[in-house]
């Protein structure tokens, strides 16, 4: 048995690059290339399960070679350390929702990240975007449902598109376009493999900002009918006073008419 004590690291010395920590964007780059060669038949659902286990458990740049060192790159050519670089342009970290023979959920209130990842394998995947903070416009859900569901819910003013396909599964996205153009978009890609992936509008949810904005213009509208109305009533009792004058003056002459015959029926039954 070895029992000399390891040299420590010098300070400042290069660290190996199947040292380096792996962040949630390199577990993500890997997932997308193993949803890649599942979708081209390279692996088969069980391969791919157990690979995508490894990926979001891989804590170094050295435990997540190896899943993809057999598989070419999303972009077609061969794997290797460069996929898996952080360039001073990269993307936020993306969150990742995973559940193998189990239950992942996320709602609430909570930031919405650029990009989601989920994985149902065997397990439920719920993502409810209906009390959610948007940062940004853009947001991009990628889902891999196999034997799993995928349940997402969004706002009714935002917009929902999505692009995928249902292997012996359904993938049904209702898709919508909201009236508002600066309003959030949320893109659903992926696919279900004897698995389900849905995404809908929750009636009655509203993104709060979209919704102020509508109660702004609604306000808006409210005081103009108000607006409206004041001056519509203004204009009928201006009616009714002129109406009432009218009657007066009526009624002021033919009083006066009636004293007059009644002076006339006076004068003429004194003289006979």
């Amino acid at each position: 048995m070895n029992l000399t004590k390891p040299e420590p690291r010098t300070p400042g010395a290069p660290v190996a690059e199947a040292d380096i920590r792996a962040s949630d964007a390199d577990r993500d780059r890997v997932a997308e290339i193993l949803r890649e060669a599942l979708a081209a038949g390279r692996l088969d659902p069980e391969e791919h399960a157990e690979r995508i286990d490894v990926v979001y458990r891989a804590k170094t740049m050295g435990e997540l070679e190896p899943v993809v060192r057999d598989l070419p790159t999303v972009t077609g050519g061969a794997s290797g350390p460069a996929p898996y670089a952080r360039g001073p342009g990269a993307p936020m970290p993306a969150q990742s929702l995973v559940a193998v023979f189990s239950a992942s959920v996320r709602k609430g209130r909570w930031q919405v990240p650029s990009r989601i990842n989920a994985v149902a394998i065997f397990g439920t995947v719920e993502i409810d975007l209906t009390e959610a903070v948007f940062p940004q416009q853009e947001i991009q859900i990628n889902v891999t449902s196999i034997f799993g569901s995928v349940d997402i819910r969004v706002p009714e003013n935002v917009t929902l598109r999505s692009s995928g396909s249902g292997v012996l599964g359904s993938f049904e996205i209702e898709t919508h376009e909201a009236e508002d153009g600066n309003a959030p978009h949320v893109q659903v890609n992926g696919f279900a493999l004897l698995g389900s992936v849905e995404a809908r509008p929750k009636r009655g949810a509203w993104v709060r900002d979209l919704r102020d904005r509508l109660r702004g213009g609604h306000r808006e509208l409210r005081e103009g009918l108000l607006e409206g109305h004041r001056e519509l009533r203004e204009q009928l009792r201006e009616e009714r006073r002129e109406r009432h004058q009218q009657r007066r003056e009526e009624h002021r002459e033919l009083r006066e008419r009636l004293r007059a015959e009644r002076r006339d029926h006076r004068d003429r039954f004194r003289k006979g």
